[in-house]
């Protein structure tokens, strides 16, 4: 089963898990960083450069730049023009470099994130699978991570801007006018201490939203692919009304965060114009008295507004922020799942195994708790045909999985050439086996690519070679464009037989020495299963092949036959021996060939 780590449990801050996610990226981070602070800093230069205007204009010879030797006031103001000239250059170079590298973190970040969730997701074992939804998984890859992608892209620059414009405009405002400096600086605090409040009243709101996307994604992705049935059972109106249904939902936890987010900056605003008015009405007070410079008040009342009013756009970054958070937190809970099923230390190269497999007593059962394969022992030589047969929830398909490693046995072993599955190494084990499912999945391509699958460099000639012996040469070559024919999803635009041979064609192609055919033939008309039976007795010659079949006439010649009942082995032999023995499988074959169906409620 999986489990959560540590690091999960504790439930550290989302923002510290991407910061620790993030830390191999600390060099940009501290590059976008400074060119934010500088940016702002030469954003914030145009008041002061106001207030030298007015302060040229109005001392004239006795100005600050008079004083610092440049005494004729027309030179006085084409320094002030070059002056701003360069800020503004320094201004848009600024600007350019940290958009340039928070948007190139941003992107990498977005990529790094989404390939690492995926990869992480397809190393999880089927248990985990049990209790999630394609749709939620697909959620967090892409909207998930798009969102925090979004607030490194924006978010990120503009709390560091918004913090180094506090600090530099707050120092100046002491240094030109200490005594009613406070004035400006005080409704920072209640602006602050505000939106932290908000953060923490919108942040649950925000989860919700990112859960209900899931929810919604789920039924969406289901839909899409059960689309035939919705349309066979005329249940498009039943299909719209459950999607309308979880819509709603995600528009109703989106107005909630919505009521609250919208009410931040008119809320913010209020306690903005009270420090505007404050230093308005009492720093144009001390210039009355003359205990201000006109110039200095200038600055002051500029840069009031250049101090507060961008603390209105925090209502709109710590909405980004929070919907980061929730997202961030998504998507590490879903990093920090660990699977159980991890590579063992033996190395077992796909040429040197023989193929022998064996079961020792083993037990399991799936993570409600039912146990599904009991005491289970039987041993397959190497270049054996084993069959498996047995009634449905018998437990044979996950006989299949236990082989394949997909999940571990409860208790007992399986071993192949005598290591124990859990000692190997599981690339070694995978690549040992060949399976060929009743449930084929072709992927969306072209015939060529999903015969090739699994054997990424293969030839032509090899290709055309298993396609051959798989006898899906002739109608791969009627197709519109022959192998190079797009199959479309789930190889939908071929018949269930064309696609079945495709799948042999492809564990052809793979040439494993364990061959593991699932119900190979079960759902194909006569002439095609003919010609797929013809295909498996060419390619059963010299592997060990695992055949779990319905239809006992298919596997009537393997050398060993294993009957399945709840889970036990209840019987084992040849074909001949096991008719000879009345039992099950006796049974079983009476009702197939049509002689006294009775037998299989009343085995002697």
């Amino acid at each position: 089963m999986y489990v959560m780590t540590q690091h999960a449990q504790t439930k550290k801050h989302p923002f510290l898990r991407l910061l620790q996610y993030a830390s191999q990226h600390r060099r940009n981070v501290a590059l976008a960083s400074i060119f934010s602070v500088l940016n702002k800093i030469v954003d914030l230069a145009p008041p002061a450069l106001i207030g030298v205007a007015v302060d040229i204009v109005v001392e004239q010879e006795n100005s600050l730049l008079a004083r610092m030797g440049i005494e004729d006031v027309f030179t006085q103001l084409l320094v002030l023009g070059v002056i701003t000239l360069i800020i503004w250059a320094l201004e848009s170079l600024f600007d350019y470099l940290n958009r340039l590298i928070w948007r190139g973190l941003a992107q990498t970040m977005e990529h790094q994130l989404r390939i690492d969730t995926y990869s992480h997701i397809q190393s999880l074992e089927l248990a985990y699978f049990e209790d999630q939804s394609t749709g939620n998984l697909m959620s967090i890859i892409n909207d998930d991570v798009n969102q925090l992608e979004r607030f490194l892209d924006i978010g990120a620059n503009s709390l560091i801007q918004v913090a180094t414009t506090v600090i530099v405009i707050g120092g100046a405002f002491f240094l030109l006018a200490p005594s009613v400096a406070w004035m400006a600086v005080i409704p920072i605090p209640v602006i602050i201490y505000g939106s932290m409040w908000f953060q923490k009243q919108i942040g649950p709101r925000y989860s919700a939203v990112r859960e209900q996307v899931g929810v919604l994604n789920s039924q969406l992705s289901n839909n899409l692919s059960g689309i035939t049935t919705i349309k066979s059972f005329t249940a498009e109106e039943h299909e719209v009304a459950r999607i309308e249904k979880a819509s709603q939902a995600y528009e109703h936890h989106n107005r909630r965060a919505i009521v609250l987010s919208a009410a931040f900056t008119p809320i913010i605003r209020m306690a903005i114009v009270a420090g505007f008015l404050a230093i308005m009405i009492f720093g144009g007070d001390l210039v009355l008295k003359g205990s201000l410079a006109v110039a200095a008040y200038s600055t002051m009342v500029f840069m009031t507004q250049r101090l507060l009013w961008p603390l209105t756009t925090l209502g709109e970054t710590f909405d980004l922020y929070q919907r980061a958070m929730a997202s961030t937190a998504r998507i590490m809970d879903l990093l920090d799942v660990q699977t159980t099923i991890v590579d063992g230390p033996e190395q077992l190269p796909t040429k040197q195994v023989k193929g022998s497999v064996s079961f020792d007593d083993v037990d399991f059962a799936y993570s409600n708790g039912k146990q599904v394969i009991k005491g289970l022992s039987f041993d397959i030589e190497a270049g054996e045909t084993a069959a498996i047969v047995g009634s449905t929830g018998a437990g044979k398909s996950t006989i299949i999985k236990l082989l394949l490693r997909l999940y571990d046995v409860t208790s007992g072993k399986i071993t192949l050439d005598g290591y124990d599955l859990r000692e190997l190494n599981i690339e070694d084990l995978r690549k040992a086996i060949g399976l060929v499912s009743q449930d084929v999945f072709l992927f969306h391509g072209t015939v060529r690519e999903n015969i090739a699958y699994g054997s990424f460099g293969a030839s032509d000639e090899d290709i055309i070679a298993a396609a051959q012996i798989a006898e899906a040469h002739d109608f791969i070559l009627s197709l519109p464009e022959g192998y190079d024919t797009v199959v479309g999803e789930r190889g939908q635009k071929l018949s269930g037989g064309q696609r079945q041979r495709i799948s042999i064609a492809r564990a052809i192609l793979k040439n494993p020495p364990v061959l593991v055919l699932d119900e190979a033939t079960s759902s194909v008309d006569n002439e095609t299963e003919a010609a797929i039976q013809r295909s498996l007795e060419r390619i059963i010659v010299g592997r060990t092949t695992i055949v779990i079949a319905h239809r006992l006439s298919t596997i009537r010649h393997a050398d060993v036959i294993f009957v399945l009942e709840n889970g036990n082995l209840i019987e084992r032999g040849r074909h001949e021996e096991l008719l000879t023995q009345q039992g099950l499988y006796a049974a079983l074959w009476r009702v197939q060939t049509g002689e006294n169906p009775a037998m299989v409620n009343n085995p002697k």
